[in-house]
């Protein structure tokens, strides 16, 4: 009869094959999942505009419409230059002898000029009291709007002619004057033609897309 005899290691019960490494691929097949669900949610709350989504960046803005803030924004302004007016003009100048006549004794000068007439409104000058605020609404009263500067352009102003008598110097001082003069002309016709209340109107246009950046809904100008 044959018999057959076992070891001690083939009685011992079978041992399971690499518990660790299967543990180790649950967790990370677990920790993959989690990644990918929480990169899902955000995409899906991105894509759909959700508030999630602000709020998981940290990118909540907070606008501020109290009163001392929308005064501080305007006054940042400062001197806010709204309307530029350009003119072409020939301005005359002249001196005279009681005696002579021009021929001799006189000196006339005619100068093309090119003006450019700047206005706006100093937003520095408003104060606290012209602002008033009532929820998203708000109701101002503006500086008045005024003529910043008024200027020649020196590459487009030339002397057109110029007619000295036969017996004096030509005058050094008459072109000064002619300028000046132009200067005047220039910022009156800018004035006649109405560019304070141009001034005025833009001023109102772009505070209002100011305003209504910062979340102001409506503005009332008086």
């Amino acid at each position: 009869m044959n018999s057959t005899s076992s070891s001690p290691e083939d009685l011992s019960p079978p041992r399971e094959s690499c518990p660790q490494g299967r543990r180790l691929g649950w967790v990370l097949a677990l920790l993959v999942g989690i990644a990918l669900g929480g990169v899902g949610l955000i995409l899906v709350a991105r894509h759909t505009q959700l508030p999630l989504w602000s709020r998981l960046l940290g990118r909540n803005t907070g606008l501020d419409v109290s009163q001392p803030a929308v005064v501080n924004q305007i006054q940042q302004l400062q001197r806010l230059e709204t309307v530029v007016y350009s003119i072409d003009k020939i301005v005359s100048g002249e001196k005279e002898n009681a005696i002579l006549p021009d021929l001799l004794a006189g000196d006339r000068l005619l100068m093309l000029v090119h003006g450019e007439v700047v206005a706006g409104v100093d937003f520095a000058r408003l104060n606290s009291g012209d602002v008033t605020v009532e929820g998203k609404h708000v109701r101002l009263h503006l500086p008045e709007a005024q003529v910043f500067s008024t200027r020649l352009d020196s590459a487009r102003t030339r002397v057109y002619s110029r007619q000295t008598g036969w017996l004096v110097p030509v005058d050094p001082n008459l072109e000064t004057k002619v300028r000046q003069e132009a200067e005047r002309q220039i910022q009156q016709a800018a004035l006649t033609d109405g560019i304070l209340k141009t001034a005025h109107q833009n001023a109102r246009t772009t505070l209002t897309g100011l305003l209504q950046g910062l979340g102001v809904t409506s503005v009332e100008f008086h």
